[in-house]
């Protein structure tokens, strides 16, 4: 009962992800059928053909040699015409097809919500949509037209034998069993073969994308070797796993045929001992026709076994996707306004990425409206956790997060996000404009893009560049500072009242980090709270209050000014950052 549930359960995520291949395709996949049937009728009009012309030369035949010369004709008409509609219908059906469910689903990512997307490995979407969308249009979406094809002959065939002789097409049936049988056993164990090959290459994936994220650290610390015993080991993994499916679509290859052959062979010595035996009924030409249908009814049997393998690979995929698509967290929550009038307010906060190992412990913080307040510490002291708290990346912690008094566990992460945005150490620039990359592709008036230009900084590039100037991949075509004010002059646009910057300057040089601190704290009824690891006093001292944590609490809290007076924690760290 459990195991019915679960499969009702994977068919209801999958039915969606299978109305995408023919949602708006009826009309190429109607064509695409048509063609299949025409190449079906043509390949039935050769074989009674074949039969007619061997019983004219034995003399038996109804139809004079003219006659069958133009049926002949009329069925090659038939072929030519089926080729017309695949060659039009055919492509068009399969792109289509690959398209809208690739669409689909990366519109269905889109909606995944920040806490169910953090922890997830992005590399199952990477793949999902490459190499899995491959396997798919491959093994499901491209081998369709050919069953229809293969089915619309075989029930011609197997029409034509029953009128033929009865007892002669069940035999046929009776030696077909062994071929059905064959594909029942092997479907299970390719479609096994299939999902192994998928999870091993969703793992390379992940390493490549690791090596080349961190390509700079691996060159200096001379790690190529290590890196390269790593790739090896992945790489075989995907190899063994080709291997093994190779091996059973090989199997069921091979199995298909000789159970065929036994059919074809079986049925053929049947006949010919019939003919032999003067069984009314049975002519030469029936005998030769006999064979060439079974050519039809084995077309199934042979190629079923491998289609309906790749039908339930494909299937596989999709319910691999399925599930890691429909594991969200729903935006339940009340709305609240695009504002801070008054604050955020953090009170007994702690939180904990694994139980028992705490990362932050009972943090107090008050954040009034309009100010611009820094978290510093050393790395792991939870500064980057405070602020992925704050954009709702968990609603696991304990204590109280409110935006003007509104605990945020009870508010919708869609208003949130018109309320905060959020700038990160890594900025997400795009192979386009330097226009659409502010705009994130969306319409905004030109005042509005020109203000978030100037305030961010970036208007000399502008005026250098152009804002038609494209970024190169990952904003390769423009340097470190800035890409970050790229993505301040995102936050700006979208006009959100708070603003959280998490590292955004770590690896930036000095000059360029003070100019991106410098805008930021030059934005005006902003609230903001910055993340950093750097400890300029002309930038801390602009801030509204600082708050030093360690060990994943608050240590000291205050200005620039009180904090060194205080000779603690804060005072520490600033003079170890000075040299002095």
């Amino acid at each position: 009962m459990k195991t019915n549930k679960a499969n009702d359960a994977k068919r209801s995520l999958r039915r969606p992800f299978l109305r995408e291949l023919f949602r708006d395709n009826k009309l190429n996949l109607a064509m695409t059928v048509i063609a299949a049937v025409l190449e079906a009728l043509a390949a039935l009009v050769i074989s009674w053909l074949i039969k007619e012309v061997a019983d004219l030369i034995a003399g038996s035949s109804a139809y004079s040699f003219g006659t069958l010369l133009i049926i002949a004709l009329a069925g090659f008409a038939l072929m030519a015409s089926a080729w017309v509609l695949d060659r039009f219908f055919l492509s068009a059906f399969r792109a289509k097809a690959i398209m809208q469910y690739r669409a689909y689903a990366f519109e269905r990512l889109m909606e995944k919500g920040i806490q169910a997307f953090s922890g997830e490995n992005t590399s199952l979407y990477i793949s999902a949509l490459s190499n899995d969308v491959n396997a798919i249009e491959t093994d499901f979406v491209g081998k369709l037209q050919n069953m229809i094809t293969v089915s619309v002959s075989f029930v011609g065939a197997l029409g034509l034998m029953l009128w033929y002789s009865p007892l002669l097409t069940l035999i046929a049936i009776g030696f077909s069993l062994l071929p059905i049988l064959v594909s029942i056993a092997l479907g299970n164990r390719a479609a096994a073969a299939e999902k192994a090959v998928s999870d091993k290459k969703e793992s390379y994936t992940g390493m490549l994308k690791d090596a080349l994220s961190g390509f700079s650290v691996i060159k200096s610390f001379k790690a190529e070797k290590n890196l390269s015993r790593v790739h090896g080991e992945s790489n075989r993994g995907v190899a063994d796993a080709s291997k093994k499916r190779t091996v059973v679509n090989v199997t069921v290859v091979y199995a298909s045929e000789i159970a065929g052959a036994l059919l074809q062979f079986g049925v053929f010595f049947v006949a010919a001992a019939m003919v032999l035996a003067g069984k009314a009924g049975i002519t030469t030409g029936t005998a030769l026709v006999f064979v060439q249908l079974l050519n039809y009814v084995l077309a199934p049997i042979q190629t079923f076994p491998t289609f309906f393998a790749g039908v339930k690979s494909s299937f596989a995929l999709m319910d691999k996707l399925a599930g890691a698509l429909n594991k969200n967290v729903p935006d339940e929550g009340e709305p609240i306004a695009p504002q801070l009038t008054e604050g955020i307010s953090v009170r007994d906060l702690s939180f904990a990425y694994e139980e028992g190992k705490p990362v932050l412990s009972d943090v107090d913080m008050e954040l009034r409206a309009g100010g611009c307040y820094a978290l510093l510490g050393g790395s792991g002291s939870g500064k980057s956790t405070i602020l992925n708290l704050l954009m709702a990346s968990s609603k696991a912690y304990r204590g109280e997060i409110r935006y003007d008094g509104k605990e945020l566990k009870t508010v919708s992460a869609g208003s949130l996000y018109d309320l905060v945005s959020i700038i990160q150490q890594n900025v997400f620039v795009f192979n386009s404009t330097i226009r659409d990359n502010i705009t994130m592709f969306s319409e905004f008036p030109e005042e509005e893009i020109e203000r978030a230009v100037r305030l961010s900084g970036l208007k000399n590039l502008v005026d250098e560049k152009g804002a038609d100037y494209l970024c190169g991949e990952n904003g390769a075509g423009l340097s470190g500072g800035e890409r970050q004010r790229i993505s301040i002059a995102r936050a700006l646009l979208r006009k959100t009242p708070v603003l959280l910057v998490d590292e955004a300057t770590a690896s930036l040089d000095a000059e360029t980090t003070y100019g991106v601190l410098d805008a930021i704290l030059k934005l005006d009824g902003y609230t903001r709270v910055i993340v950093t690891h750097d400890l300029d006093e002309n930038i801390l001292r602009r801030c509204t209050g600082l708050f030093a944590l360690k060990n994943g609490a608050v240590s000291e809290q205050g200005s620039f000014d009180e904090l060194m007076a205080e000779k603690g924690y804060f005072y520490s760290l600033y003079t170890v950052s000075q040299g002095t």
